[in-house]
C-alpha cells in the first residue's frame, strides 16, 4: 500500500514473529506461584532502555507503588506508554529514568511541561484511542491497527502512523503500529498468587497489554484463594499465564484512587502537581521515594493509617465480590 503521509515520530515496533518467538523460547506457561515483594518484581523485570507500559492513569487503579519502586531503584533510558499520563510521568522523568513518552494525554503540571521544552524528555503524540488500537493488535499479533480517529489532526503528524489507501474503498485510512512493551504494569481488585487477576469496574487496555507485553507485573488489592476464580472464571480479567510477578500492595494505587475501595488523595496529588523547580522535585523525592524503603514504610510513615482509612470510607460504590 502507497504511503500519503507519515508521522514524524519515532516508534517502537516489534515484529509480530518476533514477539510469537519471544514468548515460546521465555514465557512460562504453568501454573506456579509468584508472589513476590515490589523490590523484586522490579529488580526481576525492569532493566534499563525497557519500554514500560501501564494501564489506566495516576488517578484510577494506576500502578503507583510500582512506578515509585522503579523510582527508587533508579532505572534508566525508560520509554513510557502513557495513555492517561498526570504525575506519574513528571516523578519519572524527575528521577531520571524515563527519556521518551508516548503520550495520548499529557496532565497539568509545570515540572513536566519544562522537562519537555528542555528536551530532557521526548514526547510523541497519539490518542488515548490510537495507544488502546497499538496495544490490541500487539495483543492479536499483527503488525498494525487501521483507525480513524487521527485523520485530519495535527496530532497524527506528530505521532509514528501513517495514512494509506484502503484497497477496499479508496479512501483514506490510518494504520498505527502494534505496540508490544518489555513490561506491563497493573493494579488490580483481586489475585491469586498464580496471577489470575479480577478488575472491578473500568478499565481501559488491561487484558490486551497483558497479551501484548513481554513480562507482566500485577499488583493487587488483595490475594484471594485460587479457588475463587475456578468458582467464578467468567469474571477473570486477566489469566495466569500471562503474568510474571504478583504484588501484593494494598492502597498501591495511592495518592490515586481505586473503584469501590478508597479514594484518591487530592491533597498529596495537588502537592506533586505544585512541583516547577528540580530542586522542589529533587526534595520530593528525596522524602517520599528515596527516604522509604518500601510501600509499606511509605504509607505508614508519610500517609498514616487514619489518612488511608478516611479515604476508605469515601468510597461510596462498594465491591459486590460475593
Amino acid at each position: 500500500m502507497e504511503t500519503i503521509l507519515q508521522g514524524t515520530a519515532e516508534i517502537r515496533f516489534t515484529h509480530p514473529d518476533a514477539f510469537r518467538e519471544w514468548v515460546r523460547e521465555h514465557k512460562r506457561r504453568e501454573m506456579v506461584e509468584k508472589l513476590m515483594t515490589e523490590g523484586e518484581a522490579v529488580s526481576r523485570c525492569v532493566a534499563d532502555g525497557d519500554y514500560i507500559a501501564y494501564d489506566f492513569s495516576s488517578l484510577t487503579r494506576g500502578p503507583q507503588a510500582l512506578v515509585r519502586e522503579i523510582i527508587r531503584q533508579r532505572r534508566r533510558d525508560l520509554w513510557i506508554c502513557a495513555e492517561f499520563t498526570l504525575h506519574e510521568s513528571a516523578l519519572l522523568v524527575g528521577g531520571g529514568c524515563a527519556s521518551r513518552i508516548d503520550v495520548g494525554f499529557l496532565g497539568y503540571g509545570n515540572y513536566i511541561g519544562r522537562a519537555v521544552s528542555d528536551g530532557r524528555v521526548r514526547v510523541f503524540d497519539w490518542t488515548n484511542g490510537a495507544l488502546a488500537s497499538r496495544m490490541l493488535a500487539g495483543a492479536r499479533g499483527v503488525p498494525f491497527m487501521p483507525v480513524r480517529t487521527l485523520l485530519g489532526t495535527d496530532t497524527l503528524r506528530h505521532s509514528g502512523a501513517r495514512v494509506v489507501h484502503d484497497p477496499f474503498t479508496g479512501d483514506p485510512v490510518c494504520l498505527v503500529p502494534a505496540l508490544n512493551p518489555d513490561v506491563f504494569l497493573v493494579h488490580v481488585h483481586q489475585a491469586d498468587v498464580f496471577g489470575n487477576a479480577r478488575i472491578f469496574g473500568t478499565n481501559l487496555f488491561a487484558l490486551e497489554a497483558a497479551t501484548a507485553a513481554r513480562k507482566v507485573i500485577l499488583a493487587a488489592e488483595e490475594i484471594v484463594d485460587p479457588l475463587e476464580f475456578r468458582k467464578d472464571p467468567a469474571r477473570t480479567t486477566i489469566p495466569y499465564f500471562l503474568v510474571d510477578a504478583v504484588v501484593h500492595l494494598p492502597f498501591g494505587a495511592y495518592p490515586g484512587g481505586v473503584q469501590a475501595r478508597y479514594e484518591l488523595d487530592l491533597e498529596h496529588i495537588d502537592k506533586v502537581n505544585a512541583i516547577q523547580s528540580e530542586e522542589q522535585m529533587q526534595a520530593y523525592l528525596a522524602e517520599f521515594i528515596y527516604g522509604v524503603q518500601d510501600h509499606a514504610d511509605f504509607l505508614n510513615r508519610k500517609v498514616g493509617w487514619h489518612r488511608l482509612q478516611d479515604l476508605a470510607r469515601r468510597a461510596t460504590i462498594r465491591e459486590g465480590y460475593h
